[in-house]
């Protein structure tokens, strides 16, 4: 009787450890590819180079965000619901990279804190084609098409530049970048906010 019992109570056991053998074989998602490529923290500190990094656009973006959001006139325009639109910012270093990262980051920060804005210059021609293709192109039914003259203008204006300041040594490279954000009212010129951040990156040879 004892051994049946021994045998009765093993069977559960050995079914369970397979179990949990073949749940470990088995991958949650299928995978493609045999190189050496492989997924890292996207939050985590970049220092590959001294060249204008993901870490530092994330620096940029989120100082930026957090004094503009603070300021009264961002505070009293999401109050009322007001718009704002940005110009692309100025590379105005020795390098080349794509400076709509940081506006756009900006941007998509400041709405998820409730700031509404509107489309920049550089896609408005996207927009006004649009606009003609649905009232002008006689494919639409007028009543459920969009019309002409509708589209609300901003009140203030973002925009911005960022600047280096390079220094090379026989073993050393010292890189200094200044990012200057400003917010502008369109109606009047004037500027209502302004806000800088810098970074020095060295790197020895």
């Amino acid at each position: 009787m004892n051994a049946t019992l021994r045998s009765s109570r093993g069977i559960p056991l050995l079914t369970g450890l397979l179990m949990l053998a073949l749940a470990g074989c088995q991958t949650t998602s299928p995978t493609t590819g045999s190189s050496g490529v492989s997924y890292g923290d996207s939050k985590a500190v970049e220092t590959v180079t001294t060249d204008l990094g993901s870490t530092d656009i994330q620096m940029i973006s989120e100082k930026m965000t957090q004094s503009l959001i603070q300021h009264p006139v961002i505070q009293d325009l999401i109050k009322k619901r007001g718009l704002m639109m940005a110009s692309p910012v100025q590379n105005k270093t020795s390098e080349y990279f794509d400076t709509k990262l940081i506006t756009d980051t900006v941007l998509t920060q400041l709405q998820k804190n409730g700031v509404r804005y509107v489309i920049e210059a550089d896609n408005m021609q996207n927009q006004v084609d649009e606009l003609r293709r649905q009232s002008q192109s006689g494919l639409y039914d007028k009543s459920k098409s969009v019309r002409v003259g509708r589209m609300q203008g901003a009140k203030f204006r973002l925009d911005g530049s960022i600047s280096s300041i390079v220094k090379r040594g026989s073993d050393i490279k010292d890189v200094y970048y200044k990012m200057n954000l400003r917010l502008i009212e369109i109606e009047s010129g004037i500027v209502e906010w302004s806000d800088e951040k810098d970074i020095r990156k060295t790197a020895r040879r």
